[in-house]
């Protein structure tokens, strides 16, 4: 297999480039990678565990195989350049579907230099896509857990927490919409791009969305990673916003829940590390309909770290899982009453030379033909209120509704 990449003087978004047939998408800004077309993929089967890493396993033996079977030529040299996996891994070990896909066709763009990358021989590796089409009507369904019964799960997982030593559990849901006909991906892509600017808007095997949440992004041996736990709805006016914010920022539970999701990822990325910084105290992350406490995290690799070994190591963070995270993941077992499949697993691409960016999959919906599963989630803690977390899953799906209504 051969992959050239060159130089693209191309201006057109990245996004205007997507043909309608599986578009594969990481783009933020206006930058980052769109991609089409299969020259090779993997679907990985369910494994026994569902704390497992299996998938994650044979994901990196699969492309090591895949990567040295590949001749390169590429004259950009630079992160994202050469051949391309896109990926993205189920939540739980125990489901079936996590995927990576080699694309025949890539369009990257960094710091105002374009590229072109091609798998084999592509007649017209940017032939003129049509236009994306509109949605068309919707009809809402309930989701596997109806809002009652959410409400009385966060209950239940709020008496396990006030009498065991589980401090945090996650716990989403999701809700269905139909379509007349088939839903084409480019146009929730396009309007996720244009509302949330500062998320990365992907799509991997129709699972589609804008996340906030950086797990990790790896460049040579520097590592970053964005932490995010504890959210409040934006408010209508300045004034309003500005206390929604101060509440935030005041807020024991939201601090408490926070500050599980920092510690988790310092101790997942301490073995990998020869320096990890982070502040002491979260900033905010306004998006347009809430805003989130947030702390960067920036780390030096010990050499030799393989990039899919600490996205394992990673997965689940306290953000989507909980704290402790065994027996976290044990209880949305039991409570949960839902397969997430790859909602809040990791989503992103890695290059190569082990550079990447995965972000957890949020703010997402998976699309299939006609019908789009949306999902959402809510960080449960000793003094979490029912209703309240309810209302923050049903923010949270307000981005992917938007998107796909016309």
């Amino acid at each position: 297999m051969t992959v050239r990449t060159t130089a693209l003087p191309e201006e057109r978004a990245l996004l205007d480039l997507l043909p309608p047939a599986a578009p594969l998408s990481w783009v933020r800004r206006g930058e980052g990678l769109v991609a089409w077309g299969t020259a090779a993929r993997l679907d990985l089967p369910a494994e026994s565990e569902r704390s497992g890493v299996w998938r994650f396993t044979a994901a990196a033996e699969w492309l090591e195989s895949l990567f040295a079977g590949i001749t390169v030529d590429d004259e950009v040299r630079r992160p994202g350049s050469g051949p391309v996996v896109f990926g993205s891994f189920t939540f739980d070990g125990r489901d079936a579907g996590s995927t990576l896909v080699l694309p025949r066709v890539v369009v990257g763009r960094r710091g105002g230099r374009t590229w072109l990358t091609v798998v084999g021989e592509e007649d017209a590796p940017l032939a003129a896509a049509p236009p994306p089409r509109p949605v068309g009507a919707l009809r809402w369904l309930p989701g596997t857990v109806g809002e009652d019964a959410w409400t009385s799960t966060v209950a239940r997982a709020v008496e396990r927490i006030r009498d065991t030593g589980l401090a945090k559990v996650v716990l989403a849901r999701d809700v269905v919409a139909e379509a007349a006909h088939p839903i084409d991906v480019r146009t929730p892509l396009a309007r996720l791009a244009a509302d949330y600017p500062d998320c990365y808007v992907y799509s991997v095997a129709g699972l589609t969305g804008a996340t906030p949440e950086l797990l990790l992004r790896r460049a040579g041996d520097r590592l970053e990673s964005l932490v995010l736990a504890g959210t409040a709805p934006r408010g209508a006016t300045g004034r309003e916003d500005a206390a929604l914010a101060e509440a935030l920022l005041a807020s024991a539970k939201d601090v408490e829940e926070h500050a599980y999701a920092v510690e988790s990822l310092r101790e997942a990325l301490g073995p990998f590390c020869a320096e990890l910084r982070a502040p002491r105290r979260p900033e905010l992350l306004r998006l347009a309909n809430v805003q989130h406490l947030a702390t960067p995290v920036h780390a030096t690799l010990a050499p030799g770290t393989a990039t899919l070994r600490v996205l394992a190591a990673l997965h689940p963070t306290a953000a989507v899982g909980g704290t402790p995270t065994r027996t976290a993941m044990e209880v949305i077992g039991e409570l949960e009453g839902m397969r997430r499949d790859r909602y809040a697993g990791p989503v992103g691409w890695i290059d190569a030379h082990g550079n990447g960016e995965w972000g957890i999959a949020l703010r997402c919906a998976q699309i299939d033909g006609a019908r789009a599963r949306l999902f959402a989630g809510a960080g449960i803690v000793g003094d979490s209120d029912p209703r309240a977390e309810l209302a923050e899953t049903t923010a949270k799906f307000r981005a992917m509704r938007a998107a796909l209504t016309d």
